[in-house]
């Protein structure tokens, strides 16, 4: 699968378009901090799932169970390639102990979800969907289990156990078994489905937009530590999955659909984690933000050096 340019930037436009909406009522205070907490209870919750599963196509083949299974393996390796590597970038010794833990975690997990999801749906359809699907069961274990541990330091099996009973997990899981074993379902239901699952790209992207309004651009941007971290994350992971999933000969939908992910900016789960798990609030949400606003610029960069 080769990346359409044009199709990608025109995507690009449309959710800029959209986040750009979201700052605005923010600004307006027509979404407020509550409202946006909920929003992102029931996207997580309820939308997403429902998306989930809907991307899953009403009749099942060997290529695009191929596509689920190697767009999950991918998913396995860049993530113990993104950990391994984190630790050696942002050792404790080398940043005195400071942000290191943070730095791990902004430069491993991205906005896979709430931002890419519209990319990779907008952009390539079923095609991207598949792996994409795939991909995020491994991302969610990794951020779910690796990700909690890295603040808490414990013993993260209990955290891997509320992994598995997570609603994303979850209906990508029945998705595959109703791809997998042609389960007739009623069309009120899939319809149902389909309606509740179009509601994800605005509203997640919308989300974006009110964390946009309420940051203190100027101040963040002069903090250099942060930007340095975001950079070598916006850069460093694409690449490196680039690579990997190329020296292993992996299908080219995979490939693209992976890197693209990992060229995202920085999950804005970070700053939930850090408040709920005693990291550095502050500086773990500023870090979103940092990591959000350059990525407007390195995202068309890597996707023109690599598939240019």
């Amino acid at each position: 699968m080769e990346l359409n340019l044009s199709n990608f930037y025109t995507s690009l436009g449309v959710i800029a378009i959209i986040i750009l909406l979201g700052l605005f009522l923010g600004k307006r205070s027509l979404i407020t901090a509550e409202t946006n907490k909920n929003l992102i209870n029931l996207l997580l919750s309820v939308f997403m799932p429902a998306s989930l599963f809907s991307a899953f196509p009403s009749t099942s083949n060997e290529s695009l169970l191929h596509l689920f299974f190697m767009g999950m393996l991918a998913g396995v390796l860049v993530m113990v390639g993104l950990i391994l590597l984190s630790k050696l970038i942002f050792n404790k010794k080398l940043w005195n102990k400071s942000l290191a833990t943070e730095a791990q975690f902004a430069f491993i997990f991205n906005n896979a979800t709430f931002l890419g999801y519209p990319i990779i749906s907008t952009t390539f359809g079923e095609e991207g969907i598949i792996p994409y699907c795939g991909f995020i069961i491994s991302f969610n274990l990794a951020l779910f289990s690796y990700g909690i541990w890295l603040f808490k330091r414990a013993d993260s099996k209990h955290f891997l156990r509320k992994t598995l009973l997570n609603p994303n997990i979850i209906a990508v899981v029945l998705g595959m078994l109703v791809f997998l074993f042609h389960v007739e379902i009623p069309t009120p239901i899939t319809s149902t489905v389909k309606y509740v699952a179009g509601a994800t790209t605005p509203l997640s992207l919308l989300c974006i937009g009110f964390m946009l309004s309420n940051a203190e651009i100027k101040k963040i941007l002069r903090s250099w530590r942060l930007l340095v971290i975001s950079l070598i994350q916006l850069f460093v992971a694409p690449f490196l999955t680039y690579t990997l999933l190329r020296l292993l000969n992996f299908p080219s939908e995979v490939v693209v659909v992976c890197t693209l992910i990992q060229a995202l900016p920085t999950a804005t789960s970070l700053g939930l984690f850090a408040e709920k798990y005693g990291g550095r609030v502050e500086e773990s949400s500023e870090l979103v933000v940092i990591s959000t606003i350059c990525s407007i610029i390195t995202l068309p960069l890597v996707v023109a050096i690599l598939f240019g």
